[in-house]
């Protein structure tokens, strides 16, 4: 364990400011371990980290299986081209197979990167229907990432300011307004994409009857339908993945999810933050008859499918399956809504609480003033979208006291506002 407490703080930030572009808003604190759903900073301060660094720790801090993991690979074999094959590729790719659906993977570094791959894929798919079709519709309050195609992707005019002329072929529409998005797609469309729980928009969810539709429109008119599933991936929602919440009785269509009943499924799905448990690792997991379509030559990734990173992804889903975090996820996502939705304090303070399991969203009815940085000074990591959501994305193996000690800890917080 490093002395955090023998490291000059102020002279860190100093340095930082110096040699980093400062493209973040970075609080003044120099982060110097893990452990669990703890972090310490180089004053020696601990924090009860409820954001995982943007969801992508979902196993918390320094995992002694993911280090394990890591460790034992990285005595094995560091790195190798896709040019060859590597095992722990292929045993993560069976993991997506038995968890999600049948389909085969392409690993890069992020979920950015997994969504420019789902759009090749899906004008890949759109010519071999002997057509122009290269259009894309996604929705308002969505987040796609920060490429500029991506941007074009993005439903938040505040992401593209700046960046313009946008990159053609991409357009917008509300969520939930069906005759909207069946207005917006023409004979060029391509893809649908959009997130099962938006994100940065705010913790919107996509209700299951227009999952529904989405899916019966794509077949209708042979356009791909892209799940983004970069924050919803990996058990946070207390489902493998988000769209499994979209659930059909027996008559229904779509992957078997349980005896009877059925969910709406993606054509392509596309995967990032906790899928790595920390890691760069993107995914883009597609079925395989449109998977085929992506030959040699038409994508690639000189660092995707690490095996460092591989060995640690696989793990990560025998460790959520062995300890059972879906149905803790989701106990205490239901329990955290409870609490929050009964609490006097908040009476006359919450709007609305949306997400599920431990992806949740706290919308205030006034923004309020620097909540994430009244929290730091109580040892408590959280963050704020949409001007006034406070998103909750903790570790998915937090402890139920650790999860009541850091909503004590967010309720005294906001109850101060």
């Amino acid at each position: 364990m490093n002395d955090s407490t023998s490291v000059n703080t102020a002279s860190i930030l100093d340095r930082a400011k110096t040699v980093l572009i400062g493209n973040y808003g970075r609080m003044p604190i120099v982060m110097a371990r893990g452990e669990g759903v703890y972090l310490w900073d180089t004053d020696g301060r601990r924090y009860l980290d409820l954001f995982a660094g943007f969801g992508g720790g979902i196993l918390g801090h320094c995992h002694p299986e993911l280090v394990a993991a890591a460790t034992e690979q990285a005595r094995t074999m560091w790195h190798v081209g896709n040019t060859f094959h590597s095992i722990p590729q292929t045993e993560l790719a069976e993991r997506l197979n038995k968890f999600a659906l049948t389909g085969q993977a392409f690993f890069c570094h992020s979920g950015l990167e997994a969504n420019e791959a789902a759009v090749k894929l899906a004008r890949l798919r759109g010519a071999s229907q002997g057509k122009a079709k290269w259009k894309v519709v996604s929705l308002n309050k969505s987040f796609h990432g920060r490429s500029l195609a991506m941007i074009a992707a993005t439903g938040n005019p505040a992401v593209k300011a700046g960046f313009e002329p946008a990159v053609p072929g991409f357009t917008q529409v509300d969520l939930g307004d069906m005759e909207q998005l069946t207005g917006a797609c023409d004979d060029e469309t391509a893809a649908i994409l959009c997130e099962p729980i938006q994100g940065e928009g705010g913790i919107h969810a996509l209700p299951t009857d227009y999952a529904v539709e989405l899916r019966k429109l794509c077949d209708a008119r042979d356009i791909t339908l892209i799940f983004d599933e970069v924050w919803t991936g990996c058990g946070r929602t207390g489902k493998w993945f988000g769209h499994q919440h979209f659930t059909l009785g027996a008559s229904g269509t779509g992957e078997s999810v349980t005896p009877g009943r059925y969910c709406i499924t993606p054509d392509i799905m596309t995967l990032g933050k906790a899928i790595g448990g920390g890691l760069p690792v993107g995914v883009m997991f597609a079925k395989p008859d449109i998977a085929k379509l992506m030959v040699p030559g038409k994508h690639g990734c000189t660092l995707g499918g690490n095996p460092i990173c591989m060995a640690v992804s696989k793990t990560i889903f025998d460790v959520i399956e062995r300890e059972r975090l879906l149905d803790h996820a989701t106990r205490l996502g239901e329990h955290a809504v409870k609490r929050l939705r009964d609490e006097p304090k908040l009476r006359d303070r919450i709007r609305d609480i949306r997400g599920r399991g431990l992806f949740l969203g706290v919308e205030l009815k006034t923004p309020p003033d620097k909540i994430v940085e009244r929290a730091l000074e109580k040892g408590l990591i959280i963050n704020l979208t949409s001007q006034k959501v406070v998103r909750l994305a903790p570790p998915i193996n937090i402890t139920p006291a650790e999860w009541d000690t850091g909503l004590d800890l967010l309720i005294d917080v906001m109850a101060s506002q």
